[in-house]
């Protein structure tokens, strides 16, 4: 059997490793804080998610196939090209929808991380058998280097990414799947050899690597830039925006701050809750619920109106449906990638604290602790 003599291009080679760093950090940047977000943009998070890193898994081994140079014309049969590129989508769409969806346990995480080390082995597996005018023999050794390191890295991956979510992490997940998607393509191909093959398969029309090139490059950048554009236009919720100069500066006058009453409702009658006496503020549907230390009062505010009056008097908000009251907390209490605030009435229940807020709300209630004492 005579193989063909083959070489990559430097240049595309490099351009692949980009397209993988650029689909992991829109990917998974994609899926921060997503239990802080209405289920809607929940989903389209995900899905976009799953077609930004399955869509760069397949952009990543395309681009670097566009580099490959061998002496032979060579083509690609487009349906095989489209089937890889969804099953790896669909893989990893499977992988978010577990992490997202389900109790995330160490377990459930590298379960996750080893979906998507399959989807990059099917991806790649099922892309190289689309070849036309020459044909892939592996190896034994070669398969199974590439298997391992794609499990293994995703597993990584993924473990260090959604273990704690923050950016830091999500910036080393993201250099770990780069390299997964990465390496496992060129350990591949380092035991792969090429023979030319002169029949040409039926199963879907041919495409030259200009055609691709021209797919390659629409997803790459179009499909990727649509994504983190919309990561941060419409899928950031007004809670998780960052306050600005002009909102840290503000102040808030002491004596109305003393005066402030929470409109409710009790029996039929309307009364005004003193804010030193509220525990915490839970929304239930379109208004809210305000918690004493022995009831439990009927506000009319939607829990939008309560934080933009309740936050600037030193309310804290743990979760998008919680304003709690940190003069009133007795205990916060950490359990994995979540929290709870207990209160001095213990039979009020705990609030929650939602990963996304677990440090600020630490934080502030350590500072609480340290001025009572002072």
């Amino acid at each position: 059997m005579d193989f063909l003599n083959v070489s990559h291009s430097i240049f595309l080679v490099a351009m692949s490793w980009v397209v993988a760093l650029v689909a992991g950090f829109t990917g998974l940047s994609l899926t921060r804080d997503l239990a802080e977000k209405p289920m809607f943009q929940k989903k389209a998070s995900i899905a976009l998610a799953a077609i930004a890193l399955g869509g760069g898994i397949w952009a990543m081994h395309f681009v670097a196939m566009l580099g490959l140079k061998m002496p032979i014309l060579f083509y690609y049969d487009a349906a095989i090209t489209l089937v890889s590129a969804l099953s790896a989508i669909l893989l990893v769409g499977a992988a978010l929808i577990l992490l997202h969806f389900a109790e995330r346990t160490p377990l459930v995480i590298a379960g996750a991380g080893g979906i998507v080390g399959v989807g990059i082995l099917v991806m790649h597996y099922i892309g190289m058998a689309g070849l036309e005018l020459c044909r892939a023999v592996y190896t034994p050794s070669g398969v199974i280097l590439s298997s391992t390191v794609a499990i293994g890295l995703c597993v990584l991956a993924f473990g260090i990414a959604y273990g704690r979510r923050t950016n830091r992490n999500i910036v080393l997940g993201t250099a770990c799947f780069a390299i997964a998607v990465f390496a496992v393509h060129f350990l591949a191909m380092a035991g792969t050899k090429f023979v030319a093959e002169p029949n040409t398969s039926d199963f879907g029309p041919s495409m030259s690597n200009e055609t691709l090139a021209l797919g390659v490059i629409f997803f790459s950048f179009v499909i990727f830039g649509a994504c983190l554009w919309v990561s941060v236009t419409y899928l950031v919720s007004h809670s998780d925006e960052k306050s600005t100069p002009e909102k840290e500066q503000a102040t808030v006058d002491v004596k109305t701050v003393a005066e402030l009453q929470i409109p409710c409702e009790q029996d039929g009658n309307k009364v005004f809750i003193r804010l030193e006496d509220v525990s915490f503020v839970r929304a239930d549907g379109h208004y809210t619920q305000v918690y004493t230390e022995n009831e439990r009062i009927f506000c009319a505010w939607p829990i939008t109106e309560a934080s933009k009056r309740l936050l600037p008097v030193g309310f804290l908000q743990t979760h998008r449906s919680y304003l709690v009251n940190p003069k009133r907390v007795s205990r916060f209490e950490r359990t994995k990638d979540k929290g709870r605030c207990f209160f001095e009435a213990p039979e009020l229940p705990p609030a929650p604290v939602s990963r996304s807020k677990l440090k600020v709300i630490q934080d502030a209630l350590a500072s609480q602790v340290s001025a009572s004492r002072a």
